[in-house]
């Protein structure tokens, strides 16, 4: 991969850099699939940018929703991942998830909320201990050895507090997905500073020539 120089990251982290309209969720539910199927991954952790995302999200992994992200995923029709949101995730009681017979767990959270959580340098609530656990989620999660992140429109918190905070948790393997892989530099002449750790790249312009995209009009 000639595009990828540098993680960026304390830990491996790939960009996957996709045009908008061509279902990066739906890619997502891929990731998961194979992971667990290849390698018997079953920990995973989804962020999302701002509420909106947020939500959608939560609706795409709900089996029978018209977007839902392992249609068609054989060994999911059974027992499909358990979801664990940023509202639910203190309601858990005992783990079930270190039983071999675990199904797989996919943690949304809304990276928005965390930033908001960790102004002025707090712990955010994901890091409270937990009366069920004995420990705090975070902790939890952090001691988990097969954690996978899984960043949604990366770009617009890349450099983000709750981001910092979220290093800590020591994935495995980080996948982001978005269609503008730069930051944005407040240093003058700067500009846009591109992503070193984009693994594929795959523009609007491919993406209405192979036809997943609608070409754009001027009305």
């Amino acid at each position: 991969f000639p595009t990828l120089t540098d993680f960026e990251r304390d830990f491996p982290s790939l960009c996957f850099a996709l045009a908008t309209g061509v279902r990066k969720t739906r890619l997502m539910g891929a990731f998961i699939s194979y992971l667990n199927s290849a390698y018997g991954i079953k920990h995973f952790f989804v962020l999302a940018p701002n509420l909106t995302i947020y939500n959608k999200l939560i609706r795409d992994f709900a089996p029978g929703t018209p977007k839902y992200v392992f249609k068609g995923i054989a060994e999911f029709a059974v027992t499909p991942p358990e979801v664990i949101t940023g509202e639910t995730y203190e309601q858990r009681g005992d783990l079930v998830s270190q039983a071999m017979d675990a199904p797989v767990h996919v943690n949304i959270f809304n990276i928005s909320k965390i930033n908001t959580e960790v102004r002025g340098g707090k712990a955010p609530r994901i890091k409270r201990l937990s009366e069920y656990l004995g420990q705090s989620y975070f902790e939890y999660l952090a001691g988990l050895p097969d954690l996978v992140l899984l960043m949604d429109e990366s770009h617009r918190y890349r450099a983000s507090a709750g981001v910092r905070a979220l290093n800590e948790l020591k994935p495995l393997l980080s996948l982001e997905l978005t269609a503008t892989p730069f930051t944005e530099s407040t240093r003058a002449r700067q500009g846009t500073v591109p992503f070193k750790n984009v693994v594929m790249d795959y523009p609007l312009a491919r993406a209405i020539e192979d036809g997943f995209v609608k070409e754009p009009a001027v009305v």
